[in-house]
């Protein structure tokens, strides 16, 4: 049984959704980013092309959309977490990781724009190094030298450089 193109659209809504709270700083503005990326992708379904990988193409969407935005300047720094979540979640162990998550969150966004990308998308979303450049747009070694410099900053931030 073929699936349809709005119900592949809906099976990548988390991915989506946590690619864009990482571009944008926050999950408000991330499922804003996401929405605008959704109504474009459906608004130009005729411009994907059968056989190839819907993700990848969402995912350049979302990121031209959030080049076009500059919320990668604008927006303030705030967590992935909400800040109840250790409340809800219950005892100390979760609030001890909602703090570290918060902490990484932070640390992320401290990053320049292209290495977070590089980061979430390597990192996060598990993207092969080529897939991941070529949403980005970029070569594959680019694309690299991003993700260590990315990674190696990241590292230093959380304390865990040698």
């Amino acid at each position: 049984m073929s699936t349809t193109f709005e119900q592949d659209l809906l099976d990548l809504l988390p991915r989506l959704r946590r690619f864009a709270a990482g571009l944008a700083g926050n999950p408000a503005d991330g499922d804003d980013l996401c929405q605008m990326a959704l109504e474009r992708a459906l608004a130009n379904r005729s411009r994907w092309q059968e056989g190839t990988r819907l993700d990848s193409w969402t995912y350049r969407i979302m990121r031209n959309i959030w080049i076009d935005e500059g919320r990668a300047e604008s927006r303030r720094r705030q967590t992935f977490v909400a800040e109840e979540a250790g409340a809800t979640q219950g005892g100390e162990g979760a609030q001890e990781a909602a703090a570290e998550l918060s902490y990484v969150d932070r640390a992320m966004q401290k990053l320049p724009p292209d290495q977070r990308e590089a980061v979430l998308l390597v990192m996060v979303e598990g993207y092969a190094y080529k897939e991941a450049a070529e949403i980005v747009g970029c070569p594959v070694g680019t694309l690299n030298s991003r993700l260590v410099r990315g990674r190696d900053a990241l590292m230093a931030m959380l304390g865990e450089a040698q």
